[in-house]
């Protein structure tokens, strides 16, 4: 029963990482209808931020805000290259997003080289059910979870976040109306890099990091996106727990070489699924 509840726990949190970077595909494709293969890079670069801030002996919780605002900026220049040209088609942008994918891997060795790493997070562990939990996967849960109430607030509460929300759902009307469409989707990209940047900086004091990292990130925050359509985070952040509770299990039960392999199937069969649901609500 131990093993179980490390298990979930551990998966849950995990989860909540890939919702963290999934939701970053969310907010991007709505406002811009870019899939961005950059996204697991800031995750990565999150990590390994974190790991020189604290290294540094910056206190923990400024660490991480600098972390979220260093790759924030870090996902407007993506932004600004992706779509900073006016009329750059969707599928333009997307190469482009996946040469930055690329070009950020060797920048990840240059400056940190090849052995993963690992910044230090909170120690000690929670008693739940006579099981012992890392109080840092606990972290990542309560962060999460409070960062997608924060979203929410944001989007429905605040100009901007209503601007993005009204350019994802027609942009010409809100074009019309006087939103600045191109800027919307700049800062759509810098949302996405602050929360692939947090998602990085929560997980890998518990999940050691290199600079391969961004490709696993990659699929399984999109896997969570897809769960949502793309276009919705409370989704996300539910396909996202399912996925990470799902491999979690798979390697403590069975093998861990599968998570991966996992991910992909899962990642084929919501496809497939959203795809004919997709097909019936056109038929309708």
């Amino acid at each position: 029963m131990s093993d179980l509840i490390t298990y979930l726990v551990s998966g849950v949190a995990l989860g909540c990482t890939f919702a963290l970077i999934g939701s970053g595909y969310v907010v991007i494709h709505r406002v811009t209808r870019v899939v961005n293969f950059a996204q697991g890079t800031f995750a990565v670069f999150g990590g390994f931020i974190s790991y020189s801030l604290l290294d540094g002996t910056l206190p923990q919780g400024l660490a991480q805000l600098v972390t979220v605002v260093a790759c924030g900026l870090i996902g407007l220049v993506v932004g600004l290259v992706a779509i900073g040209k006016p009329g750059t088609d969707p599928l333009i942008a997307l190469i482009v997003t996946l040469g930055v994918s690329i070009f950020c891997a060797a920048v990840f060795i240059t400056a940190w080289g090849q052995d993963p790493i690992s910044p230090p997070g909170l120690t000690g562990s929670v008693s739940i059910l006579g099981a012992d939990v890392q109080r840092q996967r606990l972290l990542v849960v309560a962060a999460t979870l409070l960062t997608f109430v924060a979203l929410s607030l944001f989007f429905s509460r605040t100009y901007a976040g209503k601007g993005l929300t009204a350019c994802a759902s027609n942009p010409r009307a809100a074009a019309l109306v006087g939103i600045n469409v191109r800027r919307m989707g700049f800062m759509a990209f810098a949302v996405g890099g602050a929360l692939g940047g947090l998602a990085g900086a929560l997980i890998s004091p518990s999940v050691a990091l290199s600079f391969s990292s961004d490709l696993p990130f990659a699929l399984s925050g999109f896997a969570a996106a897809v769960f949502g359509g793309l276009t919705s985070p409370g989704r996300t952040l539910l396909g996202g727990i399912v996925l990470g509770v799902t491999g979690q299990l798979v390697a403590g039960y069975l093998d861990g070489s599968f998570q991966t392999e996992v991910a992909l199937l899962m990642m084929l069969a919501i496809m497939v699924v959203r795809s004919r649901t997709f097909v019936t609500e056109e038929a309708k």
